[in-house]
């Protein structure tokens, strides 16, 4: 039993590692793509169909195991509400890194784990104890994640590995364009903020429909359908030029199939499961290590310059996700102590009533 959770920790551990890397290096893909004219209402549509093609199937097989409690209109309705706030979300968060930057919209993102935390426990999807160790440690290492970002983002310190520049880096996709203004910079955090602010509801309200409905792929596809469908609408709305809609082979449609697969399919299948599996400010915890992945794909592969207050920045926020982490896993291996003292009494308690009835016969 042990060995089957300590599996499944670190399973989820390197599937959540593995979709924030997948997200910042499909994050800077999408600004490139933006840069050659690719229109971000067309890309939501696009992205999320795709990913509703590849889950297509995955209905009837869900239907044909017969495990699972009906797919009822009151559920539908539950993942349509789902799909409009994952919708606004992603517009949201597309425009505002067309109009800033994938970095800016990594150290945004380090919002997610406060927000996620204080809906989970107006909701009591999280317990919250103030003397006990476990909440202690959420608590502190969520506020010591958050000031690690600040760190990251607001000081940038002497140069610790000076590499010369390449024709692309991080840090040009990074800088707004010459014909854009500072307010369009400031503009666009803001929607990445309003899209940082609906991924906790969405985590939270993701949460309950999984927890009805127990299969992350029909739930995952529905989403995406209603995600294709809401964005198309939007589009058709604001975006009457229809030859936004051709999509020539290039960085776009790389782009479109690379988000579409492993975005809005893999993506959201990860972290629907991971919801079921460890809740949702697991998941959300995860989100800080973005700007440190952000910062170790431009000096890996980038050949962008590091600085002392990224590597600062990056301890920081490692010493807080791991301080949560901690206090997540004390609050298991209490749950699982609680459990078994629960269930033992009874166990060594039926035999007993067992052989006294057998004495009386």
């Amino acid at each position: 039993m042990r060995r089957r959770d300590w599996c499944r920790d670190v399973v989820s551990f390197s599937a959540m590692v593995a979709l924030e890397c997948t997200n910042v290096g499909l994050n800077t893909l999408y600004k490139a793509a933006t840069l050659k004219g690719l229109n971000y209402h067309v890309f939501v549509v696009y992205a999320y169909g795709v990913a509703a093609l590849v889950l297509l199937p995955s209905p009837f097989i869900t239907h044909r195991r017969g495990v699972l409690p009906p797919l009822s209109f009151s559920i539908l309705c539950k993942i349509f509400v789902l799909g409009l706030i994952g919708c606004a979300s992603q517009t949201m968060g597309y425009r505002g890194i067309n109009m800033s930057s994938p970095t800016l919209a990594s150290a945004i993102s380090n919002l997610v784990p406060a927000f996620t935390f204080i809906l989970a426990v107006i909701f009591r999807m999280e317990k919250l104890a103030l003397r006990s160790s476990s909440s202690q440690a959420k608590i502190i290492g969520t506020i010591v994640s958050i000031s690690g970002v600040f760190v990251v983002t607001l000081y940038k310190g002497p140069p610790i590995i000076l590499t010369p520049s390449s024709s692309i880096s991080l840090h040009q996709l990074q800088q707004p364009l010459h014909s854009s203004s500072a307010s369009s910079w400031v503009i666009g955090a803001l929607f990445l903020s309003v899209e940082y602010f609906l991924t906790p509801v969405w985590y939270i309200v993701q949460a309950h429909i999984i927890k009805e409905y127990p299969s992350e792929p029909t739930v995952v596809f529905f989403y995406t359908l209603f995600v294709s469908f809401s964005a198309a609408i939007v589009s058709l709305v604001t975006e009457p030029n229809l030859s936004v809609w051709i999509v020539r082979p290039g960085i776009a449609l790389a782009s479109i199939l690379c988000s579409g697969l492993f975005g809005s399919f893999l993506g959201n299948t990860i972290h629907t499961w991971a919801i079921r599996m460890k809740g949702p400010v697991y998941v959300a915890m995860f989100k800080p290590l973005a700007i440190i992945i952000a910062v170790a794909m431009g000096v890996a592969l980038l050949r962008d310059s590091l600085y002392l207050g990224s590597v600062i920045g990056a301890t920081i926020i490692s010493i807080g996700f791991y301080t949560v982490m901690w206090g997540k896993a004390q609050e298991e291996m209490v749950e699982a102590c609680t459990v078994s003292s629960l269930e033992s009494p009874y166990a060594e308690k039926a035999p007993l009533l067992q052989s006294y009835k057998i004495e009386e016969i």
